[in-house]
């Protein structure tokens, strides 16, 4: 039986491994692997990280563990997690320069464009505004205070990584991107998705599915089947 091609999964800020919780099962030819962050679901007793170096260092283990042996190697990210997964790539790439592995970066602008202004500081009734206005999207339990005092220290965190983010490699990455958006994305216009290209020296391709920055709650599947068909080929279902 031909092993599955592992996929590290990253979710938007705020959000955990429960993102994808729909994903495992949709594919015979992937092995959807969503890393735990400290803060999130099953690492909730741990402190959140704030910075871009303390959240790979904290998963780096996690990470070279689910590659193993493998010859190739998905990593997906999404919004905030697309930033993490650049980094997780890079981590990889250099730790298991061997892996054939292939960066999805979807609903995000390349690693280095400047942030928008600083929400981190603001009181929690407008973080938890301001955040639903830059992401696209609320999270239902913040509406209720006694989850949204549960869930704001990781949120936060997440924040705090994503604003205080400056890529330290500088070189091309030696592997390819695929830059994924929604068609109606506000956030993330197709002229900032194509500028992944410019932070891989191994070519990047674009795509599009309906819908906004959001779009893979609804569109997951097809994103899925994109995820096969660059890893695996067209016999991946069959």
């Amino acid at each position: 039986m031909t092993e599955r091609v592992p996929v590290l999964c990253f979710p938007p800020a705020g959000a955990g491994p429960s993102f994808f919780q729909a994903w495992p099962d949709a594919s015979p030819a992937l092995r959807f692997a969503a890393v735990e962050l400290p803060g999130k679901e099953r690492r909730f007793a741990e402190e959140p990280a704030t910075t871009m170096t303390e959240l790979v260092d904290a998963i780096a283990d996690d990470v070279l563990r689910e590659v193993g042996a493998a010859g190739r190697v998905g990593v997906f990210g999404h919004s905030f997690g697309a930033l993490v997964a650049y980094e997780v790539a890079r981590l990889v790439a250099h730790e298991r320069p061997a892996v054939d592995l292939t960066l999805f970066a979807s609903g995000a602008p390349r690693p280095g464009v400047p942030r928008s202004s600083p929400i981190g500081g603001l009181p929690d009734d407008e973080f938890v505004v301001a955040v639903a206005e830059l992401a696209g999207y609320k999270h239902p339990a913040l509406d209720d205070p006694d989850l949204r005092e549960l869930l704001l220290p990781a949120l936060r965190g997440d924040v705090a990584v994503d604003e205080s983010y400056r890529p330290a490699e500088q070189a091309p990455a030696a592997f390819p991107v695929v830059s994924v958006r929604g068609d109606a994305d506000e956030l993330v216009s197709a002229a900032a998705a194509a500028r992944w290209s410019e932070v891989t020296a191994a070519g990047c391709t674009t795509r599009e599915f309906p819908g906004g920055h959001m779009y893979l709650i609804e569109h997951w599947a097809p994103l899925v089947t994109l995820l096969e068909r660059t890893l695996v080929g067209e016999q991946a279902r069959s």
